[in-house]
């Protein structure tokens, strides 16, 4: 086995062995499951955004930790970024296949969270 490259040797296909620290699997599964990963992919399932679409879509986000986020999703190969040559430049982005395999589980999970949790109370309206 190459240094560095973890992975399991199965019958037919090899699995990366996600509990080392250096498995490159692992840096994926951190970036799906950050604080902000996980509301990027669910705000992409349904459809392309532009930047400033997608920081509205996910109230408390920062544009810094956006663009940090939506950078290592790209490179991950989960989302993919267009940019438009327009002025100003217009950048839209989206989910690609394996970015809507890794979703589709994400948003199931967000549905069961929501379904179990008690009803919200109705706001109070004051006199």
């Amino acid at each position: 086995m190459e240094e560095g490259v973890q992975l399991i040797r199965g019958e037919a296909e090899q699995r990366y062995e996600v509990f080392h620290t250096d498995c490159p699997a692992r840096d994926v599964v951190d970036h799906v499951t950050s604080r902000w990963g996980i509301w990027v992919l669910i705000s992409l399932r349904s459809n392309d955004l532009r930047f400033y679409e997608l920081r509205e879509s996910i109230r408390g986000i920062s544009e810094k930790m956006l663009a940090r986020t939506l950078r290592a999703l790209v490179q991950d190969g989960l989302v993919w970024r267009k940019v438009e040559p327009t002025t100003p430049p217009q950048v839209s982005y989206g989910l690609t296949e394996f970015g809507q395999d890794i979703g589709e589980p994400l948003t199931d999970l967000f549905d069961r969270i929501t379904r179990h949790l008690p009803p919200r109370p109705t706001p109070q309206r004051t006199r």
